[in-house]
């Protein structure tokens, strides 16, 4: 991650970039340990295997900014949570679901948990003996929230849920999984709920794993709740305001997707560097090329732009002042620059780059679906032009 992060510089913040410097250092020993040799094979199967977790939750990756107390890192600068992000990013491992556990579902248990859920559910979720998952998208409802059909009704001291949720990221290993249900049938977005299901609920079931195009390892499933018996005691945040909970939470969410993004987009413009310095036709470097040296040029330039935006917006989400239009436009922003700066990349390769043994072909797959997931790029202009008075 770039320095335009961080303010002006003073001990404090020079004593934060020496950290951050240092769990950079200690990911990519893990990544290199735990990870990469791996990767392949969990590709192969489709599914990382579930140890990776637990490894992850004994080097301190999980959980990061939960309060010590529960057994988190208790760090609430959210550039270590890019950093994770970005470390994963360039060694390709694409399956691993940290992000989604770190960035997106810790939020909604810290901010809305009661203190008996904090104490029942963190710790496992930082040590990695519990892994997490959202459940929002359904087969007939995907960024219109207001379309969910998945119920759950109130009976004495336990909820009755039913219906299907699909794309669900982490959804094979999950063991809590925050579902978006309707809990009022004529209440409109103000009739959604959070609940928190559990592995073991009967009535509680998953697909088997997604045929994805990329991202083969990480677990993608389809789940099926058939009048599952929630405790109410699992309600998270207040009943039928699960809407505007989402609304809170989501900046972050598409944040962390555009750190993700750019990051990705930057490892794959140094490995297109790398080999048009290296290649040669017609007696030279392909990278000397006029055509070939103005496309590098304007990829340079915009990853510049986009990391410069990117670290703003997390040094805004810090303060307390990213809101959902600059969340918006960083993540279609730095989505849409991926899969460009993808395209180029695996056409500056030439036929190498239609090679699955080359980092540009697999990320040329395993990235396509980042305009997609966390709100379409589409759903991301419509909340950008809303906020232009049209």
């Amino acid at each position: 991650m770039g320095d335009t992060a961080t303010a002006a510089p003073d001990a404090r913040a020079g004593a934060a970039a020496s950290e951050l410097d240092d769990f950079r250092a200690m990911v990519r020993t893990f990544l290199e340990r735990e990870v990469v040799p791996h990767h392949a094979a969990w590709e192969e199967a489709g599914l990382v295997d579930r140890e990776v977790w637990r490894a992850a939750g004994r080097q301190g990756l999980l959980g990061l900014d939960v309060p010590e107390e529960y057994g988190g890192a208790g760090v609430t600068d959210f550039r270590f949570h890019a950093a994770l992000s970005e470390e994963i990013v360039r060694v390709g491992a694409y399956g691993l679901g940290f992000a989604l556990h770190n960035d997106v579902v810790a939020p909604y248990l810290l901010g809305l948990g009661t203190e008996e859920q904090k104490r029942r559910w963190l710790p496992g979720f930082c040590s990695g003996e519990l892994v997490t998952a959202i459940a929002m998208t359904e087969p007939e409802a995907g960024s219109d929230l207001q379309a969910i059909r998945t119920t759950a009704r109130r009976d004495g001291d336990h909820y009755v849920l039913n219906g299907a949720k699909t794309f669900i990221t982490n959804g094979i290993h999950a063991d809590l999984v925050v579902v978006v249900a309707r809990t009022e049938a004529s209440g409109g977005s103000r009739g959604l709920s959070l609940l928190v299901v559990e592995q073991g609920m009967p009535g509680f079931t998953r697909s088997g794993k997604f045929d994805k195009i990329g991202m083969r390892a990480q677990d993608t499933a389809g789940l099926f709740f058939d009048d599952v018996q929630v405790p109410a005691a699992n309600l998270l945040g207040r009943a039928g305001r699960a809407f505007l909970h989402l609304a809170d939470n989501l900046p972050r969410e598409r944040l962390g997707i555009a750190a993700y993004a750019v990051a990705g987009a930057e490892t794959a413009y140094a490995h297109t560097l790398r080999h048009c310095r290296e290649r040669t036709a017609f007696g030279q470097r392909i990278g000397t090329f006029q055509h070939n040296r103005f496309a590098l040029a304007e990829i340079a330039t915009e990853l510049d732009i986009a990391r410069t935006y990117v670290d703003r917006c997390i040094a805004l989400h810090n303060d307390g002042e990213l809101d959902e239009v600059r969340a918006a436009k960083a993540k279609w922003w730095a989505t849409d620059l991926q899969r460009r700066v993808l395209d180029r990349c695996v056409q500056l390769h030439g036929g190498y780059g239609f090679m699955r043994e080359y980092p540009v072909a697999r990320a040329y797959v395993d990235t396509r679906v980042h305009p997609i997931y966390g709100g379409t790029n589409e759903i991301m202009k419509e909340i950008i032009g809303r906020s232009l008075g049209l």
